[in-house]
């Protein structure tokens, strides 16, 4: 049993049916002139198109493809401190992915003054905190809309109206990477300037993602060379990674409403009978909303690493911390940032479920932890 789409997901077969020809016979540089390569760029633009309709009817040259969701912060965040040679702010929160943090913490060494605002004991960020740290000198401002490790949820377009009332000329970006896959993400719905997405969270393949620009901001492209992109990215595009991606974007849109569904319900009855079986664990954020996808919680006393291991042992793969830490489990920043101890973050675990996910998961799910944790009781 998979549970844990919020590090990757299995890819959908439309993915992976568009991307096939694009592996064979299709294999032109979208930069070229002959027919070959325009057979590329045909494919390209088609799938620049069809990931702007899904994002809310925008401009398509406002797409701009990359590597994945964290070239895509590193652009917005890098890119807009540095636009047109200055050293200008970041103001971000102590809970964002590490792409987020690592490109503030890179700009701040270059002279950027950067501010991180810290969170509720929740996760939650309080948009008076992020609009009071906005100054005339900062470049922009970046919240993700979900987290990668607890799910909870961002006001994010309560943030974008606060710091548009403080500097309306300082764009906002959100990594909204968890989310596409349940939740409607838009241009309309979450207020942004910039919006990042990678295609292997929702069905599409690895190594590939885009980061929505609202036209009009500017940034330094963090990748220099030929100038693809409007000279926003540069590099030989990954053709049939791109087509893919915007194949599984418009899987998971058509599917979303029934996705969501099926895990709310298998999450919800998943906490319910892990509580019911053991009723000091503790569900992270219970309180707040969340993506209906994740489940992160603790079982005092159990070590994650070790229950992990066991659950993997019995065909159940779950993780502990994000993504980046799994095969070497660390104290996560995210729940350090919320003030969680850290012996009480070394138990944490994270369930996330997604487009594969059948109902009757939550039981057997339910099942597996709870033998898990009675053998080491």
């Amino acid at each position: 049993m998979y549970l844990d789409h919020a590090a990757t997901t299995p890819m959908r077969p439309e993915a992976a049916e568009a991307m096939a020809p694009y592996l064979a016979e299709r294999f032109g540089n979208p930069s070229g002139l002959h027919g070959v390569s325009q057979a590329a760029k045909n494919a390209l633009e088609g799938a620049r198109e069809a990931a702007a309709e899904l994002l809310g009817g925008t401009r398509p040259l406002e797409i701009v493809f990359t590597g994945g969701g964290s070239e895509s912060d590193n652009l917005a965040v890098k890119g807009a401190a540095l636009a047109n040679g200055a050293r200008r702010g970041v103001v971000t929160a102590a809970v964002e992915h590490e792409a987020v943090l690592a490109s503030a913490e890179f700009v701040s060494a270059m002279g950027c003054p950067v501010s991180v605002v810290g969170v509720s004991p929740d996760g939650v960020v309080d948009p008076d905190e992020v609009a009071a740290a906005v100054d005339g000198d900062t470049a922009v401002v970046s919240v993700m809309a979900a987290n990668n490790e607890t799910g909870v949820i961002q006001p994010v377009r309560k943030i974008v109206e606060q710091v548009k009332a403080v500097s309306p000329d300082v764009p906002v970006h959100t990594d909204a990477v968890q989310m596409f896959v349940t939740e409607d993400v838009s241009i309309d719905q979450l207020g942004v300037d910039m919006i990042t997405l990678s295609g292997h969270k929702f069905g599409g393949p690895q190594g590939v993602g885009l980061l929505w620009v609202r036209d009009g901001v500017k940034l330094e492209p963090a990748i220099h060379g030929g100038g693809q992109e409007l000279g926003r990215r540069s590099g030989t595009h990954n053709v049939a990674g791109i087509v893919g991606m915007a194949a599984a974007m418009e899987a998971a849109a058509r599917t979303r409403q029934s996705v969501r569904d099926v895990v709310r319900d298998v999450r919800d009855d998943f906490e319910a009978r892990l509580t019911a079986a053991h009723p000091d664990a503790v569900v992270t954020a219970s309180g707040e909303e969340r993506l209906v996808q994740h489940s992160h919680f603790r079982i005092p006393g159990v070590l994650a690493e070790t229950l992990l291991v066991l659950l993997d042992q019995a065909g159940l793969a779950a993780a502990a911390g994000s993504a980046c830490h799994s095969g070497a489990i660390e104290v996560s920043h995210v729940l350090a940032a919320m003030g969680m101890d850290q012996r009480d973050a070394q138990e944490c675990v994270r369930f996330s479920f997604g487009w594969t996910t059948a109902p009757g998961d939550g039981r057997k799910a339910a099942d597996l932890v709870g033998a898990a944790v009675g053998s080491l009781r």
